[in-house]
C-alpha cells in the first residue's frame, strides 16, 4: 500500500461542492484535525511546504465522510 496518494489535488475533484461544505468542521469531526490540515491535504501540501496529499486510509475516511454527509442531506430533504 502506498503511503501517499500522488495525483491531481483532491480539490479539483471536489470543485462542484467545494464552497458548500464547511471543511473545517468535517475535518474535525471525521479526522480529528484542523481546517488548515484538510485544506493543505486538498491542495496536495503536507503543511510544511512540501508535497503531501491524502494517504489511502485518509481517502477512505474522506469518501465515507462525504457519503455520510450526502445521506444526512437526503434524510433532511425527505422530511420536507
Amino acid at each position: 500500500m502506498r503511503k501517499d496518494v500522488r495525483m491531481t489535488p483532491i480539490k479539483s475533484k471536489l470543485e462542484d461542492i467545494l464552497l458548500m461544505i464547511t471543511w473545517g468542521k468535517m475535518s474535525n469531526q471525521y479526522f480529528g484535525r484542523s481546517a488548515s490540515w484538510i485544506y493543505n491535504k486538498m491542495n496536495g501540501r503536507d503543511g510544511n511546504g512540501g508535497e503531501g496529499s491524502f494517504t489511502e486510509k485518509e481517502l477512505i475516511i474522506l469518501k465515507g465522510a462525504l457519503v455520510d454527509f450526502a445521506d444526512r442531506i437526503r434524510k433532511c430533504a425527505d422530511t420536507l
